[in-house]
């Protein structure tokens, strides 16, 4: 190589690694990635103290990687490479089979956060269960994909952490509280359970656990003859594709609606009012899982005419989306509470809303990795 030709690789060899950092600095911030459905890090505020701290130069190094130019990109093609490497996982993901994108949590369920919501979890079970009555109050965290179809996964995978995660939970909790879903779902797991491109349950794993539990409460029992089955769309790429930037087998999501077609209505955070649980718009989009109830909210109220008398507060991530509507018949009340952007105490909350149930619905690893769960002994 001559002179000249080292001299030009050194120059391209600048320009490609500064040219896209500039680029990246001086192009306009993404608030928020539609593939990924989360809000992307921003430029950090520099202060002596964060400098000082260390704090300045993670918080940076997160921002050049969300807000980096072409980063979709530059994900899927590091995916695709991956993938002609015949290599069975990506970014904590298995490529799994059936065409399923598994997440496998890694470390998830062994953090300090795991351990600590544990003993949150259980301080705020005792505090409610002697005030609910025995029967009234039911703890369920469900299983992730992982666990559950693990005839699907690769040969060398060990997704065991989270079934001992599970079981430590419901060692803690108080006795008659806990309903084993992930008991329910192995009895299914040859079925579509989870969609294969998104890290939530589909609508008839929710159908089965609903339908176990209603007969341990003491519920009617709905039979899928008793709504009509519809499938909204079959082109739903979830979170997990988003994480790998590729192409992927879409899922299909469905809607169970009930035939004999109740009335009730839907407030969100005190002010939207509607008269479906689905927004119909949300297929419109990326998050097409939006459809059920348009997404995250503080606290959506849904007011029916079962005329039973009971009321339900339900503590809740995003699993508990598909589960709810079939709440309707037996509960003149359900009122869905996220703890990760509900900002009043909880404990008011409750003191107040003369419930007569309280349900806790999350998944294992939302569960494990939320850092709000400390709110609920607030």
């Amino acid at each position: 190589m001559t002179r000249r030709q080292s001299i030009n690789t050194i120059i391209l060899f600048c320009i490609l690694i500064f040219g896209f950092t500039v680029a990246t600095l001086i192009k306009p911030e993404t608030k928020h990635s539609e593939s990924e459905n989360r809000d992307l890090a921003t430029m950090p505020k520099f202060s002596a103290d964060t400098l000082l701290s260390g704090k300045f130069e993670a918080d940076y190094e997160t921002y050049l990687t969300d807000q980096f130019i072409l980063r979709d990109g530059w994900i899927g093609l590091k995916t695709a490479v991956e993938r002609l490497l015949q290599k069975r996982e990506s970014k904590d993901i298995y490529f799994a089979d059936d065409d399923y994108l598994i997440e496998k949590h890694s470390g998830t369920f062994t953090s300090d956060t795991a351990a600590l919501n544990i003993r949150v979890l259980q301080q705020f079970a005792q505090e409610y269960v002697g005030q609910f009555g025995q029967g009234r109050v039911t703890f369920m965290v469900v299983p992730n994909a992982v666990d559950i179809l693990r005839d699907k996964l690769p040969p060398y995978a060990a997704p065991y952490d989270e079934e001992d995660y599970l079981d430590q939970i419901a060692a803690e909790l108080p006795e008659g509280i806990w309903f084993d879903a992930g008991a329910i779902l192995r009895e299914h797991a040859d079925e579509e359970l989870y969609y294969r491109t998104d890290h939530h349950w589909k609508t008839l794993a929710a159908f089965y656990v609903y339908q176990a539990w209603a007969k341990r409460q003491g519920y009617a029992v709905p039979s899928e003859d008793d709504f009509q089955i519809d499938t909204v769309t079959e082109e739903f790429e979830g979170t997990v594709q988003s994480k790998l930037g590729i192409k992927a087998r879409a899922d299909s999501i469905e809607l169970y609606l009930p035939k004999d077609d109740p009335f009730y209505t839907v407030e969100k955070d005190g002010s939207e009012l509607s008269y479906r649980v689905y927004d119909y718009t949300a297929l419109d989009t990326k998050s097409k899982y939006n459809v059920f109830f348009g997404g995250n909210y503080a606290l959506a109220k849904i007011r029916t005419r079962a005329g039973t008398g009971r009321r339900i507060l339900v503590v809740k991530d995003s699993y508990a989306h598909c589960f709810v509507p079939f709440l309707i018949p037996e509960f003149d009340e359900i009122d869905m509470l996220d703890i990760r952007y509900y900002n009043q105490k909880l404990s008011d909350l409750i003191a107040e809303g003369g419930y007569t149930d309280l349900l806790f619905l999350y998944n294992a690893a939302g569960f494990a990795e939320d850092t709000a769960i400390s709110r609920l002994t607030y």
